[in-house]
């Protein structure tokens, strides 16, 4: 569980929540179904018309892909690279034949396979960033989305406030009403405002962050089988891989895979 994702909700809620009653109004008067009905559905359903049904769909696990920690395992990984490296300089390269069965991570399988039947260095680096350049682009699209719902929800907000005004305006002979009625008319605008800056917004922008991430340990792993198909030292293929990471990040890996 993402704990920063948790922690930013309930904090950006909070504050708004604590804004309202410090400012003397009740949080009920914040409620309003039929703006929820505008704002939300309203703006989700739109999505249809943006993309297909099964990306409309599929909008709230790929958000809920914000409340999991991504676990890349870059020190496993460099680890891994390591050992075949030397088992390919000791034994060869049809040696790691055996050790592809058990090797869970598919896109670093492919690379190696390939480099265990012979395919050309420059094949195998095409192929391998064909595969990651698609990947990149299946998380865009669903970047995407989630950043078009975040532009749908103020523009309804909007749209619901128009309504409301409409239905104010037609009744206005009586005036006891009109603060009310402005005031509900102005909630789907507030809804649709929280709506795309606290949660779509960020939340898009968190799995851009994780869709770099991802990209960068796949960069790590074809830099990986390439240094093991041109046969480098172990530790030259290490040192090429820790600088992939953050500075902090490649001072705990080296201590751990370079200690000998």
């Amino acid at each position: 569980m993402d704990i920063s994702t948790i922690i930013g909700l309930a904090g950006c809620l909070g504050m708004v929540g604590l804004g309202i009653i410090t400012g003397g109004t009740g949080l009920l008067t914040f409620v309003d179904i039929p703006s929820v009905l505008i704002v939300v559905l309203g703006s989700w359903f739109a999505l249809f018309t943006f993309s297909s049904i099964s990306t409309s769909l599929g909008v709230f696990g790929v958000l809920g892909l914000c409340f999991k920690v991504p676990n890349f395992n870059e020190k496993g990984l460099i680890t891994k690279l390591m050992t075949m490296s030397e088992k390919a300089r000791r034994e060869g390269l049809l040696a790691l034949e055996e050790e592809l069965e058990d090797l869970e991570d598919e896109f670093m399988k492919k690379g190696l396979r390939l480099v265990v039947d012979g395919t050309d260095a420059e094949i195998v680096r095409t192929l391998m960033e064909t595969e990651l350049d698609q990947m990149q682009g299946r998380h865009a699209g669903n970047i995407g989305t989630v950043n078009m719902w975040g532009t749908l929800a103020p523009g309804l907000g909007m749209l619901g406030t128009v309504i409301g005004l409409i239905g104010m305006l037609k009744n206005l002979e009586d005036k006891s009403a009109l603060g009310p009625n402005m005031a509900v008319a102005l909630i789907t605008t507030l809804y649709g405002s929280m709506m795309a800056n606290l949660v779509m917004i960020p939340m898009a922008g968190k799995l851009k962050n994780v869709d770099a991430s991802e990209a960068k340990v796949k960069e790590m792993e074809i830099e990986g089988v390439l240094s093991i198909q041109a046969g480098d030292n172990p530790r030259i293929l290490a040192m090429k891989l820790l600088s992939y990471l953050d500075p902090k990040d490649r001072k705990a890996v080296e201590a751990e895979v370079l200690k000998d």
